[in-house]
C-alpha cells in the first residue's frame, strides 16, 4: 500500500527499502569486471534502463536528433581518447547484461546531452546528497546520504573490483553504484586509501565532447595521494563538462588528518581543464557540503536542487558542530524541513536518500545503511582494508545482507 505524500504516491514506502544489499567481487580485466557485473545484476540494470526516467523522457528522444547525436558522438570520441578502458567497462556491462550500450552510454552523458543540444536542462527535479565531516580527536568522520530518483530505489550495488590489465594501473576499491553506472559517482574507497563521496553540482552551462563527471571519478578510484587527485579532477587536455565536489582523505597519508573537499566545476571556454576549488579541514575542524557551489563562482541552474540544497545546508547548520560520529548521524538522520530533509523518505519530487555511509577514519570502517541511521543500525560494515589486503565485507549483528554473489 502506498503512502500519499501531498497528495502523491510514495513510491519508497509502496515498494519498500531493501534490508539487504547486493554485493559483487570481481577481479580481472575492465571489460571482464564490467561483463560480470552486468550479467551478475542483468535483472536490475534492463528494470533500471527501462525505469528511468531522464533517459526514456529525454535522452532517447534527443539521440534520435542531428544535434543529439553529435553531442553523442563528440562526448564518446572524447572518452575514447582519455578512458578507453572505462568505455570497455560500459561496453562490458552492457554485453553481460544484454542491453545496448548507446543506453548505459546515454546514461552516462547525464544532462550533458539535453544542456548542450538545446540549451535547456530536462531533469530539474532535485536530485542531491549530503556530505558531513568531522575532523577531531579519536572522531575523523566523513558522513553522506546518497540521495536518487525514486526509480533507483533497490537498484544499486557495491562493486568490489581488482582490476589487472597489461599495460594499464592496477585498481583496486570498493564502491557504490547504480545498476548500468561505472563506479565511483557515489561514495566508497580504494586500496591506496582514499575515502571519498561526491556531491552533484548543477552548473547552467555544459560543455560537448568534454569529459562527463562520471569518467573522471570514475578514474578517481586509481589515484594514490592527493597530488594525483587533484590531477585527476582537472583533467588537463579536455577538462570536467558538468559540475560536482568530492569529499575526500587518504588513510595512509603522513601527519594529521586532513579532509578536502573540491569544488569542479565545467571547463571555461578557451581552457584546457576543469576549474577546481580545494577547501580543507584540519584537526579540530568540520565542514558540510551539499548541492550548490559554495566557493567557486560558476552560474547554476535555476531550479529545485538549489532550493533544496539551501534548507539542508540550513538545517544541519542548526546543529551544533560536530564532535563526534552520533554528532554526524544526528545531522545526516534530521528531517526537520518540511519540504526537502537532509534524510529523505520520499518527497512529491520523487527524490529519496537510498543509503548513509559512514566512513570511521581511525576504526577503518564504512558502515552503510538503508533507513535513517537515527534509529536504525547499519545493514553492511565494510573494513577500509589498504594496499594488497583482500576487500572482505562484514555484515552487522542480526542483518541480512546479499553477501556471497
Amino acid at each position: 500500500m502506498s503512502i500519499a505524500v501531498n497528495g502523491k504516491a510514495n513510491l519508497v514506502e509502496s515498494i519498500g527499502r531493501r534490508n539487504a544489499i547486493p554485493v559483487i567481487h570481481a577481479r580481472g580485466t575492465h571489460y571482464e569486471i564490467g561483463f560480470d557485473i552486468g550479467r551478475t545484476f542483468a535483472s536490475l540494470i534492463q528494470n533500471y534502463v527501462s525505469n528511468y526516467s531522464p533517459l526514456n523522457e529525454s535522452y532517447l528522444p534527443l539521440y534520435e536528433t542531428e544535434a543529439g547525436r553529435r553531442v553523442y558522438e563528440d562526448t564518446l570520441a572524447s572518452v575514447k581518447e582519455q578512458f578507453p578502458q572505462y568505455v570497455r567497462e560500459i561496453q562490458g556491462t552492457a554485453d553481460g547484461a544484454k542491453v545496448p550500450f548507446h543506453k548505459l552510454f546515454l546514461m552516462h552523458l547525464d544532462e550533458i546531452l539535453p544542456v548542450a543540444a538545446t540549451g535547456t536542462p530536462e531533469n530539474t527535479k532535485p536530485v542531491g546528497c549530503s556530505t558531513v565531516i568531522c575532523n577531531q580527536p579519536g572522531q575523523e568522520i566523513l558522513g553522506h546520504t546518497e540521495d536518487a530518483l525514486d526509480e533507483t530505489v533497490n537498484h544499486w550495488y557495491l562493486v568490489s573490483a581488482h582490476i589487472v590489465e597489461p599495460g594499464l594501473r592496477e585498481e583496486k576499491f570498493t564502491s557504490l553504484s547504480y545498476a548500468g553506472f561505472l563506479p565511483g559517482y557515489t561514495m566508497g574507497f580504494n586500496h591506496h586509501g582514499l575515502v571519498y563521496s561526491i556531491n552533484t553540482l548543477s552548473a547552467n552551462t555544459l560543455r560537448s565532447g568534454k569529459t562527463p563527471r562520471y569518467f573522471i571519478t570514475r578514474s578517481l578510484l586509481g589515484v594514490e595521494n592527493f597530488v594525483q587527485a587533484q590531477q585527476t579532477l582537472r583533467n588537463e587536455g579536455y577538462g570536467a563538462a558538468e559540475g560536482f565536489s568530492v569529499n575526500m582523505t587518504f588513510l595512509t597519508q603522513e601527519g594529521d588528518r586532513m579532509f578536502h573537499n573540491a569544488e569542479v566545476g565545467p571547463v571555461e571556454i578557451g581552457a584546457s581543464q576543469s576549474q577546481l576549488s580545494i577547501l580543507t579541514a584540519s584537526p579540530g575542524e568540520q565542514f558540510y557540503h551539499c548541492n550548490k557551489y559554495l566557493r567557486l563562482r560558476v552560474p547554476e541552474v535555476d531550479g529545485l536542487i538549489i532550493k533544496s540544497s539551501e534548507c539542508r545546508m540550513a538545517a544541519i547548520s542548526r546543529h551544533p558542530s560536530p564532535k563526534n560520529r552520533q554528532d554526524v548521524i544526528n545531522i545526516l538522520g534530521d528531517q526537520t524541513d518540511n519540504e526537502f530533509k537532509v534524510f529523505e523518505s520520499g518527497n512529491e519530487d520523487g527524490i529519496t536518500t537510498i543509503a548513509v555511509g559512514i566512513f570511521d577514519c581511525i576504526e577503518k570502517t564504512w558502515s552503510v545503511y538503508t533507513d535513517n541511521p537515527k534509529s536504525n543500525d547499519p545493514i553492511l560494515v565494510v573494513p577500509l582494508q589498504l594496499n594488497n589486503n583482500n576487500n572482505t565485507i562484514s555484515v552487522s549483528k542480526n542483518q541480512p545482507s546479499d553477501i556471497g554473489i
